[in-house]
């Protein structure tokens, strides 16, 4: 009979090119906000562009709390619910609304999906100061 110590796994540092690595694998992760000083975490699609993420997004709560200058979290993670293995990626920084033309046009080619259908017109960068990662 297996016990429940037979699944702890040592958890690993990932290093950055891996991290950035990872986070090409997926395109949906979820961005972390404050609003009124409560923190508030948002499903979003992404893409990677370079060291920096771009998230599309609608007019609203979450476009307002990531752009205000108070700085986000990013994170991303991939779980094997069998093995109990699996990966996490986070990034903090400051999220800019990308406002310039040639910027605009840039992340219109990402192809950014999203899962509702309404027009998601407006994009975020994170550029992040801190990139860390696990693995199981």
């Amino acid at each position: 009979m297996a016990t429940e110590l037979s699944w702890v796994h040592e958890l690993q540092h990932v290093e950055p090119p891996e991290c950035w690595r990872l986070l090409k694998t997926t395109n949906v992760g979820r961005l972390a906000v404050s609003i009124k000083n409560h923190p508030d975490i948002f499903p979003v699609n992404y893409a990677v562009v370079g060291e920096s993420i771009v998230i599309n997004s609608a007019p609203g709560t979450k476009l307002a709390a990531a752009v205000l200058g108070a700085a986000v979290a990013f994170e991303v993670d991939a779980l094997d619910p069998i093995t109990r293995t699996g990966w996490s990626v986070v990034l903090k920084g400051q999220a800019k609304e990308i406002n310039d033309i040639e910027g605009l046009l840039e992340a219109a080619e990402l192809d950014i999906g999203t899962w509702t259908d309404w027009d998601k017109t407006r994009f975020v960068r994170l550029d992040p100061d801190e990139v860390t990662g696990r693995r199981l």
